[in-house]
């Protein structure tokens, strides 16, 4: 086990998979003491079950109060991860209006409840790193989106924010976004069926025709990609970067 992380708590949303699970491995490899969190107590304790001294706190990040909980019990966080998030695909005037606010609340009221409550202690102790893994969807736009790629834009918005209030008040405190484009997770594989029935094509042809089309490698990036990523950003050597997008797009973004 690495130490380049040892003495630094970190606290990770979304944390029972995907790249949220990436990350808790990663962290916990380079010696950090990591809480995780998941809306799912069960699938949470299943996915951690290999990681000795994680600690679990599942908050379902859907409701404002839980968020608000979960900073209380967390206790002092050095690194906070901003990574849960779901998908809703369907035309905007067909779209569930109950599904846009949990998705708005999840994805970018959540981290701004967890970053307006720990911030201050990162103050404190004078050093601090905040990464909110956003999406390629949070600089451009994909059709039947909306509240995904509102939320990101959002959240892009977010991190450029504090990241100017916490550079001003503290040099080792940045403050960061992650911009991957599709991740091999299982949000993105329970998007294939709704991907299939809003473009009308087969499933098979999902990855090719819309996920990966505007791709310049033609591949899905790995959680583990994310998470190395991560691990880098939160690196002494890595003060000067702060306010960033981060993008991990396979060349998505090149044309």
């Amino acid at each position: 086990m690495s130490a380049a992380m040892k003495g630094k708590r970190a606290l990770v949303t979304g944390a029972a998979s995907g790249i949220g699970l990436a990350i808790v491995r990663e962290l916990h490899a380079q010696g950090a003491q990591v809480v995780a969190s998941d809306v799912s107590a069960e699938r949470l304790s299943d996915a951690l079950a290999p990681l000795e001294g994680v600690q679990r706190l599942p908050a379902d990040l859907g409701v404002r109060g839980a968020v608000e909980a979960l900073v209380e019990s967390a206790g002092p966080i050095d690194v906070l991860i901003n990574n849960a998030g779901l998908q809703h695909v369907s035309p905007i005037e067909s779209f569930d209006p109950a599904r846009w606010d949990l998705i708005l609340q999840v994805m970018l009221t959540a981290p701004f409840t967890l970053i307006r409550g720990l911030l201050p202690g990162m103050y404190q102790r004078g050093w601090g790193r905040i990464i909110n893994i956003a999406s390629v969807h949070g600089l451009i736009a994909s059709p039947f989106k909306s509240a995904y790629v509102s939320a990101k834009h959002g959240l892009l918005g977010l991190t450029k924010t504090v990241a100017l209030e916490a550079g001003a008040r503290c040099p080792d405190l940045t403050v960061n976004a992650i911009c991957p484009s599709y991740v091999r997770t299982p949000l993105v594989e329970k998007q294939i069926a709704d991907q299939a029935r809003v473009h009308r094509i087969p499933p098979a042809e999902v990855l090719e025709k819309v996920m990966l089309t505007r791709n310049a490698i033609k591949r899905l990036i790995e959680p583990e990609d994310v998470a190395h990523l991560v691990t880098f950003l939160c690196r002494r050597e890595a003060w000067s970067i702060t306010g960033t997008a981060q993008t991990m797009d396979a060349g998505w973004l090149a044309h």
